[in-house]
């Protein structure tokens, strides 16, 4: 029998409150009719007794406590996929926004996602290219991991996003199963125009599924949008057997929604206002990334979030750092000095590159090489303090090396322009030949073979007719 509620008790912001409701469910869809013909959706978000509460998802204006009428449907929400969702462009709860018409679906799957049993789970190995040099190189990206963008206000984490989504490839499969699921929460027209721009004009546009929310959508349906996104990964990956990389930007964005939602229903808030199930929100999302037995699609995740006031400690980034396996961090000082994508290297760790790296992967150097670069530039941080406090003009000979080296690793291997894409080996021989510009005596994390191998030393390089100091000059003009 089918239940209409008429009335309502409370609305509250995006919240509409019914009494002497039976039978309803957690999550449960509702179908609210507003006289004179206007239809909204919504979800049951809280259940005490006969009394729920209702995030409305197109918010509640117009609405009054006497003219809605709302139908529990009985089902959670669900998502309408098939395979022709690949180029489409929809809004946080799934609609299309791109004027190409509705889904005619295969299937429909509960946005909250299935859970992946653990013991089902595949370690992920092999590698991402994403041709960005500091990524691929020394935080590389390995299919079904999740690895988290930290960014600040003004920075150009927008472009980094739209060039990874551009550039994404999978090394040894077939392009044609390789997918991207773009989800973009609370970002101006401006910004939505430019990554629509940017996919359509690189010509990816045919393998990205993109949610957009805007920051004048009602901010109910940024709450959606990941769920959305990463059901529509789900199904790219488990069902049709594609490598899908999620990109979603901004979890600030989300996480703030969020806590505007908690303050609604009036829950004791945690750390610095946000809901004390933040955490657990966070990691239903992004947990959703990985390989699963039987199945060869996988769903590989790279978040993005705007650090509030720069402060790592501050919830998001906190609780993001741990849920995830290392995390890109973007240098406000690099920044300062022109230098794209701004990657502090020292920061930045993958915390499972080490298993889908070297040989069978990339190349047999790269482990070693991508060691010594830290060390080396880790070194560059300690001259760069100690010519502070002594002046450049009175370090030693090997210290001006290391201060050259580090300049040329800023401008020349993390420096790179948003358009400019580089494959694996030739980001390996460009951090070889920097590595080249410090004596063989200060590399100890690169074995003989490897140094005999790849070191660009004088000798070598003036049989091929290029004196290294030439070569470093050249990139230095470059």
């Amino acid at each position: 029998m089918i239940i209409n509620y008429i009335g309502a008790k409370e609305i509250n912001g995006s919240l509409l409150v019914l009494d002497g409701v039976t039978n309803a469910s957690f999550d449960e869809v509702v179908e609210i009719d507003i006289d004179g013909g206007m239809r909204r959706y919504g979800r049951i978000i809280q259940i005490d007794g006969q009394r729920i509460v209702i995030q409305v998802f197109e918010g509640t204006e117009s609405m009054s406590l006497k003219n809605v009428s709302t139908y529990l449907t009985g089902r959670p929400m669900e998502l309408p996929l098939s395979p022709e969702i690949l180029g489409r462009t929809f809004d946080g709860a799934g609609r299309p926004i791109d004027a190409l018409g509705e889904i005619f679906p295969v299937m429909q799957l509960n946005v909250n996602g299935r859970p992946m049993n653990p013991v089902s789970r595949i370690y992920p190995r092999s590698y991402i290219n994403t041709g960005i040099s500091a990524i691929d190189v020394l935080a590389t990206l390995i299919r079904g991991q999740k690895l988290p963008i930290f960014s600040g206000s003004g920075m150009r984490h927008n472009d980094l996003a739209a060039q990874i989504v551009r550039q994404a490839r999978i090394s040894d499969e077939n392009e044609d199963n390789f997918a991207i699921v773009f989800a973009a929460m609370g970002v101006k027209n401006d910004v939505a125009d430019f990554f629509k721009e940017s996919f359509q004009n690189s010509g990816v546009l045919s393998r990205v599924v993109t949610f957009l929310n805007l920051s004048n959508d009602p901010i109910v349906e940024r709450i959606l949008v990941p769920r959305c996104a990463l059901t529509a990964a789900e199904y790219l990956a488990f069902e049709l057997n594609k490598h899908v990389l999620v990109v979603m930007t901004d979890m600030t964005s989300y996480a703030e929604a969020l806590r505007e939602l908690s303050s609604s229903k009036g829950e004791i808030p945690g750390r610095k206002g946000y809901p004390g199930y933040l955490y657990s929100d966070l990691a239903s999302l992004y947990e959703r990334a990985g390989m699963i037995k039987g199945k060869s699609g996988s769903v590989t995740q790279i978040p993005i979030l705007t650090i509030p006031n720069d402060d790592i400690t501050h919830p998001i980034p906190d609780l993001t750092g741990y849920i995830t396996e290392g995390q890109i961090v973007l240098d406000k000082s690099l920044s300062g000095k022109g230098i794209y994508p701004n990657i502090s290297v020292l920061s930045s760790l993958s915390r499972l590159m080490k298993d889908g790296i070297g040989e069978g992967f990339t190349r047999h150097d790269h482990p070693a090489l991508s060691n010594q670069i830290f060390a080396s530039y880790a070194k560059v941080m300690d001259v760069i303090s100690l010519s502070s406090v002594i002046g450049e003009d009175e370090l030693s000979s090997i210290d001006k090396k290391y201060l050259k080296f580090g300049r040329l690793l800023e401008s020349k291997f993390i420096n790179q322009a948003s358009s400019e894409n580089r494959s694996i080996d030739q980001s390996l021989d460009l951090a070889w030949l920097l590595i080249s510009s410090l004596p063989k005596s200060e590399l100890n994390r690169l074995d003989d073979d490897l140094l005999n191998t790849y070191y660009r030393d004088e000798d070598k390089m003036e049989k091929g007719k290029v004196v290294l100091s030439a070569a470093l000059d050249e990139l230095s003009k470059n």
